[in-house]
């Protein structure tokens, strides 16, 4: 029997760690979005193993592309054939299911993007790394705090009558802010349509602050699911919002698209171990170089007791070294 062939897309980031796979045809047949909790190789593994349950062992997976935060990671143990940074695949992405798409916003669980593409090439972005206001990571905070399943938290400031202002540019005055409301007696509603508000006006008085934000605009990234947000936004920029379909994992799904083109272009083998491969022990530590006095935190990630890879040094001196045991097991 001939294998259908398909392309794996990766994203590992700080909250959710999101799988992809598409056919020949750029549609998606499988996506994963799971919690990351901290421990990025178990979610990845995970996740593998409930992709190989879905599609069966007549599976050919012919490329590979890893994204996120802990693409570096991802790349190693599944051996991707190419790493991406974000930026690259949510464009990539958006511009496949929205192909006239001029501005990406996107908000993920640590953090904010923009995106501003002119004829068909990224011409500006910029990314919210350090702020944790805004992203989704504060909102399920604030959800569990208020005890409101954060699928609702979205429409209860859609029933607001009287939105309050919250103060919005840092995440701890926003909670201090939301609990002073709070003691003064306003709504749930009103208080949560207020931080909607504000957090969609930090956004723009941050990253969008001198962009033109033209249509069609995409919004992405899990934050898109909350509708309080969406609204917030097309109040304050008087605009429609396109969500996607695979609004919540499009980095991974930009990460296949690249891989797919990669390999189709190169015909190149794909250079992915196999879905038997997280079965091995993978973990991660960090060593001190002492070589010279920037004093570099390196990465290793050791598999069965093997350095398959190395990173975070300036010089190259652990990184650039080609380990012959990668492709352990």
């Amino acid at each position: 029997m001939l294998k259908t062939s398909y392309y794996l897309g990766i994203d590992v980031g700080s909250v959710s760690t999101n799988l992809v796979v598409i056919n020949e045809n750029d549609e998606i047949v499988e996506k994963l979005y799971l919690r990351t909790s901290g421990q990025p190789i178990n979610a990845l593994k995970n996740g593998m193993k409930t992709l190989y349950q879905r599609l069966g062992k007549d599976v050919k997976i012919r490329g590979v592309g890893t994204t996120g935060s802990g693409r570096q990671l991802a790349s190693v143990i599944v051996g991707a054939d190419i790493v991406k940074n974000e930026i690259t695949t949510h464009a990539i992405a958006a511009q496949k299911l929205v192909p006239e798409v001029r501005t990406i916003i996107e908000i993920g669980g640590q953090d904010s993007k923009i995106i501003i593409l002119k004829n068909g090439i990224i011409y500006d972005f910029a990314m919210n790394t350090v702020c944790a206001a805004g992203t989704g990571s504060f909102l399920d905070r604030q959800a569990a705090r208020l005890e409101i399943p954060i699928e609702e938290f979205g429409s209860f400031a859609l029933r607001s009558k009287t939105p309050v202002r919250i103060a919005g540019r840092c995440a701890v005055f926003a909670e201090s802010d939301m609990i002073h409301k709070q003691q003064t007696g306003h709504s749930v509603e009103d208080i949560i349509n207020g931080l909607c508000e504000a957090l969609v006006r930090n956004y723009l008085n941050n990253l969008a602050k001198g962009k033109d934000i033209e249509e069609p605009i995409v919004f992405q990234g899990g934050v898109a699911a909350n509708v309080g947000i969406v609204a917030a936004f097309e109040r304050a920029i008087g605009k429609k919002i396109i969500i996607p379909q695979h609004y919540d994992v499009m980095g991974a799904y930009g990460a296949a698209l690249i891989a797919k083109e990669e390999m189709m272009k190169n015909g190149k083998n794909t250079n992915f171990f196999g879905f038997d491969n997280i079965h091995n022990d993978f973990r991660a530590r960090s060593i001190e170089c002492n070589g010279c006095s920037n004093m570099c935190e390196v990465i290793e990630i050791v598999s069965n007791d093997a350095v398959v890879a190395c990173w975070g040094d300036r010089c190259g001196k652990w990184s650039a070294v080609k380990k012959e045991n990668q492709s352990v097991g």
